[in-house]
Parts: structure tokens; sequence; C-alpha cells
């Protein structure tokens, strides 16, 4: 399933985040959103995911406006792995993980041996298989962080949207769960649209960029015409060099 933007002009308090995007996040690509802190990778994505207006465009999930989905049927589709998890009630890692399954659930209806599996799927993913009796006010920052994206995979969307996956978790976290996720762009088709930091790991997992400079500016498409030393260096207002080794370009402050 494609997500695209049609000429999509997006501000937040008076300040400009894209004017007149157009990009194709196609079935199978996985995306990085790059670009300084405040530039409004995370408002994007909360207007990707329809939960934000834009100033004037459109969002389509293949030739479908998103506008004329119900909220249920767009879970249904598009996960959202938000930059900040809530925790507004006391419950279990199990109660909180199952809740990703809502959206395919009929109404007052129990979740099914189907749904329980695809639970503890996405929990083994994580590793955080042991922990459903856990109450979530125990888990640490990292793991928590790992439910969320847990919770996002029992969803089971077609379009994933996520909002500083690699937040709190240790490099080998970084690692396992940013190969999954490009996993599941290869062997199942899933379109993936993630902001990041860390140059390195849009360079290593993703094939797709949208860099976003500020003020409306932005470039998209394929990842390895865009990363280059003058643009990455005008996008994060610092001077950005690169080093070959064993064939694979790494990033770094000069």
């Amino acid at each position: 399933m494609d997500l695209r933007a049609e000429n999509l002009t997006l501000t937040i308090g008076g300040k400009v985040v894209v004017r007149q995007l157009n990009i194709t996040a196609s079935k199978g690509q996985c995306w990085a959103v790059l670009g300084r802190n405040g530039v409004g990778k995370t408002t994007l994505i909360r207007c990707l995911a329809g939960l934000d207006k834009p100033d004037s465009g459109a969002i389509h999930l293949d030739d479908i406006a998103l506008t004329s989905l119900s909220r249920r049927q767009v879970a249904k589709h598009l996960g959202v792995l938000f930059q900040q998890g809530g925790n507004a009630f006391p419950s279990t890692v199990w109660e909180t993980i199952v809740s990703g399954r809502y959206p395919h659930l009929p109404a007052w209806q129990p979740d099914t041996k189907q749904d329980r599996a695809i639970a503890h799927r996405a929990l083994r993913v994580v590793e955080l298989d042991g922990y459903e009796e856990r109450v979530m006010a125990t888990l640490s920052g990292g793991e928590r962080r790992r439910l969320d994206l847990a919770v996002v995979l029992t969803q089971d969307p077609v379009v994933f949207l996520l909002d500083e996956p690699a937040n709190h978790l240790d490099l080998r976290y970084q690692i396992l769960l940013l190969q999954h996720m490009r996993q599941l762009a290869d062997e199942r088709g899933k379109t993936i649209l993630m902001a990041l930091h860390d140059m390195n790991l849009a360079a290593r997992f993703c094939d797709h960029a949208l860099l976003l400079y500020g003020s409306g500016r932005y470039d998209g498409g394929p990842l390895g015409p865009l990363f280059r030393s003058e643009q990455l260096t005008e996008l994060y207002d610092y001077p950005v060099r690169s080093v070959v080794h064993d064939g694979r370009c790494y990033w770094f402050p000069s």
C-alpha cells in the first residue's frame, strides 16, 4: 500500500514545516525523515497519520483519501509510534500489548487465539516475552519503548509511521529493531516512514529519505543521491563528512 502526500503544506505556530510536499512512500520502501530539532518531523508524522490537519493538500492510502476513512479504518492500515508513549491507566504489559489488536476486533468481541498469537510474536521480537504480568510502571524507559513498538507490531498495519523509534534504546536494540522493520519492508512489503536523528542508522536501514531543511524546504527521494556532504551539512547546519569502511559509507560531524 502506498502512502501519498499531494501538494501538502503544513504549518505549526506560524512556522512552515513543508510547502507543497509531494512524495509517495510505496510498498516495500523504508523512508527516513531527517532534520534539525524543531524542524517539524513529529508534526509531519502526525499529519500523515491524519491526526493533525494540513493547511492545504491531501494524504492518500493508495487512491483513498485519508479523510474519507474512520479512525478505526485508518488504524487497520496505518500504525503510529509516537515519540512519547502515554500511560494514562495502570495496566500490565499483556493488557497493553493486546490493545494493538483493537482496530481488527468486532465491537464488544474479545481477542481471539490468533490475536493472542500475534501479540506473543511481537513480544518475542522486542525480547519482552516473559514480561506479560509486569505492571507498566515497573518498566525502564528502554523497555517501555520496546513495548510501544511491540504494540504497533501487534496492530500489524500496512504502513508504519515511527517517530524516533530508536529513542531510549541501547545500541543492540536499535540495530535489532530497525533490522526487523527493514525485514518487514523487504519480506512482507510493509511501507515504513520513520523520523531518525542518526544519519548512519538511516543510511543502513532506509532506501529513501525526506530531508526537512526548515522554512518549508525539503528534498525527498532515493537515499543515495541525497546523502551527500553538502546536503547533510545544510540539513544539520554543521559540517558533515563521510568515510568508507568495508564498502559502507559512515557519516560524522567534521
